[in-house]
């Protein structure tokens, strides 16, 4: 039988051998990649109506000279500010002369002398004083108006870079990811195009004499020492430069040859630019076929425009060099990822403001210039080279589709208007006599869309699924044009459609690119091959599958024990993992000397391991329901034990802390807090003249001009698969504690809702969708994107995906206090139910002082605002942590403005209390609002029936675990 076991085993590594053998042959036989064109005759094709955009801006002053001075600004000499916290100082982080340091609220002015009136562009010599760990952004105004919108967002970036100058190790061997700080210094930046549609500094006009110039801050504090009117230089081409170093006596250099690892990167823009392992190739440097190692840099993380990485190369003598970088760009086929090349902050000549890489899944040997190289001209010392994200080409075409998805929505808009966005496939709603401009705007938006698709399959040399989508959208728009009477029952399609033009807009203005090293060297030097040879591929592949099985992948960080230990399971994601047990590492363990074994599981793995007594000793990321549920069951620990419950429960507000109560205990510590909140389109909004509604009087005066143009007001409902786990609904929880009304009464021994108040929250509640016909189901954030619900309460949450999935829209949006109800005295009730995470201590805990030393660092705010940093360094800004924790919420990277407006409703928010039998109001609340919905119930009476429900399981519940309880009414 072993023998038999022994041969079956061999008999399947041969098996993969050889498959691995045959795949190396295919990947060596792959046809070599198209060579990428560049289409500099592409003129952008935008909606010219708008007016406030720089495009038109600089349309406007296109006559308007440039004058050839540079006027400074020094930063201290304002002449009015609003706000507080400004100060002058001197001297200020090693800068010579006086500066003037800016928090990140209120304004600044200073006044300019303008000595011939003209276009100028402007940069600002700024330090970047600690903040939240964000980029700065400030709005720019002369004379007091925005010049053009995108002035409104100026971006100006934060330098980070590794804490440790080597890559750390765990006890298993395995590489840890360095930590990313921030790395302040002063620096010189122009005012440009954060969104990357414009390569030049933006240009401001100013006209003569004496001039206003305001920056307001929108997000971060920094220093400012001046700020420069000046004319940005133009760059030459390659052969303009090239033909001059003979003249000048540059000659190239002989057998140099210099290699940079580009994980060791100096400086970056954001701490997402951290260093990555990858272990798809044994080419790539370091490499080890079990163990993980930090070799490569870029990726995914870096694919925003404007996002930069910076290395310093020692070059070892003068004279004239070739750059080459081993590069992987897997992630576009069908478009090009772009960058700009500066060295020591200059851009060497015109070539290098658009680098293409075309799509290979292989790495690949890119020497800048091809197969003539470029020579550039580098001087012995250091020296610093810079890696840009750019759109480059794909400016004008990306400009192009953004401008089509708003017309084409604005479209969209005016049809549904007329038709509903359920119209009735056999009524003729003459839409050409209506709407007569719709068959010319298909047709416009038709031709510039196949333009674009045309010139982007002519780059490429292929048609990829990036051009189909454009190809899908021209061919409905045409049979449109072609048959306009059935754009009625297209409408849904055309929808889809349009928003599939969006999602391209955000997967092509990505360009993700992988880089393994740069080498710096004598023109015509041997470079080494970026691929393995079949032989290496195969070592990998076979090595890789038989470590496999002897290492352990599933274990986070280290895993040696100290004297005092805690184990602590977490059920989110290993990125998530990974953070924390780097945290772990660095702070909370060598100051406690307590150790933790992180351990990443599946969700419900917790309750058959608490009831085999093989549960952890701490629980993170738990829902709301769980610790109540195992503190009737004696397997939570409470919390008020501890002498110093009292000062770390004062990091939450007690809405947070209120689900965890019972019985006069509390069994867990909120780490996040969620509620709604109203999000608007200021935009469609005010075409319909109407403003915000601060009260549910507003919204029912609202509901009936929305509707009049087949818009909706979109209130949350949940439709879970699993009925047993709903929550209260938001709304109806709205409606009940903006009326002082309440869930539970008698200490929990009987349901509240049987109370005047709550009968009238419920048939509030659901008249929406009886008498105003709200819809049970809706993609808020989609219908929300199009203009289909332009208003609507959802958690704020939503908030980070529209800000990072909603490009088209960005300034058009913004979010408020919900709706409240209006008190006797006049004043406003803006309550709302909150939902919570927890961290829990398990009973049976084997050293529960120690499991509450974790527990405390964790929620502490200093804990909750570096892991928040963290991940949104780590995942983007839709990843933004929404952390319980009072201050540690203020301290994270919001727009002074949004968090403002956050703070305001989070002060009206309430917890739901968790009780025996509790699970059952959720679900019943929601039975009892279907059957008055679906079935037509009288809604005192539907409730009324679910109530009886409700009091019986929490009787039982009570019951069964010998609390005070009583049946009936």
């Amino acid at each position: 039988m072993n023998i038999r076991k022994r041969k079956y085993g061999i008999g399947i590594v041969v098996v993969i051998i050889a498959c691995v053998l045959i795949a190396v042959a295919v990947s060596a036989g792959d046809a070599p990649q198209k060579r990428i064109y560049a289409m500099n005759d592409f003129v952008p094709v935008t909606d010219n109506t708008a007016g406030d955009g720089y495009g038109e801006y600089r349309q406007t002053h296109s006559a308007s000279g440039r004058p050839d001075k540079i006027i400074r600004i020094e930063g201290e000499r304002y002449t009015r500010i609003d706000g507080e916290d400004f100060e002058v100082v001197s001297g200020y982080e090693g800068l010579e002369g006086q500066a003037v340091i800016t928090p990140d609220r209120g304004s600044i002015t200073w006044k300019a002398e303008i000595a011939e009136a003209g276009l100028y562009n402007a940069r600002i010599h700024y330090f970047p004083v600690e903040g939240k760990s964000s980029s700065i952004e400030r709005s720019l105004a002369i004379n007091g108006k925005i010049p053009f919108a995108e002035s409104e967002n100026l971006i100006l970036y934060r330098l980070w870079g590794s804490r440790e100058a080597e890559v750390r190790r765990d006890d298993r061997g395995n590489d840890l990811r360095p930590s990313q700080i921030e790395k302040p210094q002063w620096q010189l930046s122009p005012f440009t195009d954060s969104d990357g549609y414009y390569e030049e500094p933006y240009q401001f006009y100013f006209g003569q004499g004496e001039q206003e110039i305001t920056l307001a801050a929108v997000r971060e504090p920094m220093a400012i020492d001046y700020i420069e009117l000046y004319q940005d230089e133009d760059i030459k081409p390659y052969a303009e430069l090239a033909s001059n170093y003979e003249s000048l006596g540059l000659k190239p250099a002989e057998s140099q040859y210099v290699v940079v690892q580009a994980e060791d990167a100096a400086l970056k823009s954001s701490p997402t630019l951290y260093p990555l392992s990858d272990r798809s190739s044994p080419s790539v440097e370091p490499y080890n076929v079990s163990k993980i190692r930090i070799n490569t840099i870029g990726g995914l993380n870096w694919k925003l425009p404007g996002q930069w990485i910076e290395w310093e190369i020692d070059v070892p003598e003068d004279g004239l060099y070739q750059i080459a970088l081993k590069v992987k760009q897997d992630q576009l086929r069908g478009v090009f990822a772009t960058r700009s090349l500066t060295i020591d902050g200059v851009i060497p000549f015109e070539e290098m403001k658009r680098i293409q890489f075309a799509f290979n899944m292989d790495w690949k040997m890119e020497v800048l210039g091809g197969e003539e190289p470029y020579l550039f001209h580098l001087t012995e010392g250091r020296h610093k080279l810079r890696m840009t994200v750019t759109l480059g080409d794909l400016a004008p075409l990306l400009q192009t589709v953004e401008s089509s998805v708003l017309q084409l929505n604005e479209m969209y808009r005016k049809i549904m208007i007329i038709t509903s966005n359920t119209p009735d496939a056999y009524r003729d709603y003459q839409l050409v006599k209506r709407i007569p401009d719709m068959v010319e705007v298909f047709k416009t938006q038709a031709g510039t869309i196949r333009s674009v698709a045309e010139y982007l399959e002519k780059s490429t040399g292929e048609r990829s699924d990036k051009v189909a989508v454009l190809y899908t959208l021209v061919h409905q728009l045409d049979e449109m044009i072609k048959d306009p009477e059935t754009v009625p029952r297209r409408l849904t399609t055309f929808k889809t459609n349009v928003g599939g033009l969006g999602t391209w807009i955000l997967t092509v203005r990505e360009q993700p690119l992988t880089l393994d090293y740069l080498v710096v060297s004598s023109p015509g030097h041997t470079l080494p091959e970026a691929q393995s040879s079949a032989l290496a591929k195969m070592k990998h592949e076979v090595g890789a599958l038989f470590s496999s099985y002897t290492e352990d992948y599933d274990s986070i960080g280290n895993t040696t024990e100290k004297q005092k230990s805690v184990t602590v399971w977490i059920t989110t994601g290993r990125d998530q993992a990974q953070v924390l047990k780097s945290m772990i590492d660095e702070t909370f363990t060598p100051e406690t000397d307590i150790s933790v074994h992180l351990r990443l599981v599946p969700a419900n793995i917790l309750l058959p391991a608490t009831l085999s007594g093989e549960g952890p000793d701490v629980a993170m990321q738990i829902g709301e329901d769980i610790p109540v549920n195992y503190a009737m069951r004696d397997s939570a620990a409470d919390l008020t034990q501890f002498s110093d419950f009292g000062e770390i429960s004062s990091r939450f507000r007690d809405s947070a802390l209120e689900p965890y109560k019972y019985n006069g205990g509390i069994y867990a510590l909120p780490e996040q807090q969620t509620f709604p909140m109203l999000f608007y389109r200021k935009d469609i909004l005010q075409e319909l003249g109407l403003t915000p509604p601060e009260t549910w009087q507003d919204v029912y005066n609202m509901i009936s001009v929305l509707q009049k143009h087949n818009m909706e007001f979109y209130l949350p409902i949940e439709n879970p698969t699993n009925n047993a786990t709903i929550v209260p609904n938001a709304t109806f929880s709205m409606l009940l504690y903006q009326h002082d009304g309440s869930f539970y009464r008698e200490e929990g021994q009987k349901s509240g809702l049987d109370s005047d108040i709550s009968m009238e929250a419920f048939k509030k509640w659901t008249q929406f969708y009886t008498n105003y016909k709200f819809p049970l189901q809706a993609d808020f954030p989609n219908r929300f994107r199009t203009g289909e619900m332009p208003i609507g309460i959802a958690d704020y949450t939503i908030y980070n995906n529209l800000k990072v999935m909603a490009p088209e829209i960005k300034g058009l949006w913004d979010f408020t206090l919900v709706p409240g109800t209006e008190l006797p005295d006049h004043s406003v009730n803006h309550k709302v139910a909150s939902h919570t995470t927890g961290v829990l201590m398990l009973e049976n805990a084997d050293d529960k002082d120690s499991a509450w030393e974790f527990m405390k660092w964790w929620t502490d705010s200093n804990t909750q605002i570096m892991y928040g940093r963290q991940m949104e360094g780590l995942l983007g800004e839709s990843a933004r942590y929404p952390t319980a924790n009072i201050e540690a919420l203020e301290q994270l990277p919001w727009p002074v403005k949004d968090y403002k407006n956050l703070e305001s409703q989070w002060q009206w928010v309430e917890g739901i209390p968790q009780i025996p039998g509790g699970y059952f109001t959720g679900r019943h609340l929601d039975n009892a609002f279907r059957k008055v919905v679906n079935g037509n119930e009288n809604p005192r009476e539907a409730l009324s029936d679910y109530i009886l429900y409700i009091n019986d399981e929490i009787a039982i519940k009570r019951k069964e675990f010998n609390l005070p309880y009583s049946f009936g009414g």
